[in-house]
């Protein structure tokens, strides 16, 4: 039998996973048309570094995560310089030998898959060589609501209320400021973009950097709930990669759309029947999405909207 609270509890912990997870994923390849396979290990760097800073450091968890966000994004941004646009190496290709040495992989899904796996493979053994294949743990803060004669993390409760946060300040970053028109901008149309006097190349650099530091913020938030081994992004990775299958192309409301769809799947069937069967019906779901909505929940949307408008016209 289903409790009522539990399968609510189970929603919002799943929702919340399932927008952290997607949120900086959903971002760079909306945006730069770059597919960051790395994108587990950007969130396993965040919880390493949270974890480092608040156990060897000894930080207050709440400056430990901010350090974890932070070491993420700039190590974002290092890769975004060095990997994705290749600044770095054509700065020195054209010291060196008059010319660049590298195209950047802006919208080159196949090349960005192939790149950012490699790095992944490398964070994760670079990790695994330097600080072993665990760490100690953070214990997870504030405790446990208490409701008859169950208990849930009141933790992974408030996880469902910054998820919710991260979504408001995605779509007022993307709607209300001079960056957001500009991303906007360059998504719908760079040569033109380009033309009218946007720098696509810091649009995209600031993009980059911006989904770095969600990966690890999230990774920062789930430090104290997930066992520390260099192979903790794998499961991060395969939520994302569904929930931008699922919400298509529109960044925040496709993110927040495939949160809350995937979230109630998850809840269910892990209620009836367990956490591997929910993790199943979620990797069927994104099958039966590509066949019949390839291009998601949004963009399904868009299509019936175009419709109408053509049918009003």
């Amino acid at each position: 039998m289903i409790n009522g609270l539990n399968l609510l509890f189970q929603f919002l912990d799943s929702f919340a996973f399932v927008v952290l997870a997607a949120a900086g994923l959903a971002i760079i390849f909306g945006i730069m048309g770059v597919i960051n396979l790395a994108h587990g290990e950007f969130i396993m760097l965040g919880a390493y570094a949270t974890t480092l800073a608040s156990v060897r450091l000894g930080l207050p968890l709440v400056a430990a995560m901010l350090v974890g966000m932070v070491v993420t994004a700039l190590f974002g941004l290092l890769v975004e310089r060095v990997i994705i646009s290749g600044s770095i190496p054509n700065a020195i290709g054209q010291r060196v030998a008059g010319r660049d040495l590298m195209e950047p992989l802006y919208d080159r899904l196949a090349d960005s898959m192939v790149a950012t796996w490699g790095l992944s493979l490398i964070m994760v053994q670079g990790v695994r060589i330097t600080l072993g294949n665990s760490l100690d743990q953070i214990g997870t803060p504030l405790g446990e609501l208490a409701y008859g004669g169950f208990s849930y993390s009141m933790y992974r409760v408030v996880l469902s209320g910054v998820a919710l946060g991260v979504l408001v300040l995605a779509y007022l970053v993307f709607t209300r400021t001079e960056f957001g028109m500009r991303a906007r901008a360059t998504i719908q149309d760079e040569d033109t973009a380009r033309a009218l006097g946007v720098d696509t190349e810091r649009t995209y650099a600031a993009t980059f950097v911006i989904g770095s530091g969600l990966a690890g913020l999230t990774g920062a938030l789930y430090a104290p709930t997930v066992t520390m081994v260099p192979g903790l992004g794998g499961s991060f990775l395969v939520e994302a990669f569904v929930a931008v299958v699922v919400g298509g192309p529109s960044v925040v409301l496709g993110t927040a759309l495939a949160g809350g769809f995937l979230g109630g799947i998850n809840a269910l069937v892990s209620n009836l029947l367990g956490t591997t069967a929910g993790r199943i019906a979620l990797l069927v779901t994104a099958i039966v999405m590509i066949r019949f909505l390839p291009d998601g929940i949004t963009g399904f949307v868009e299509r019936v909207r175009a419709r109408r408008q053509e049918g009003g016209a």
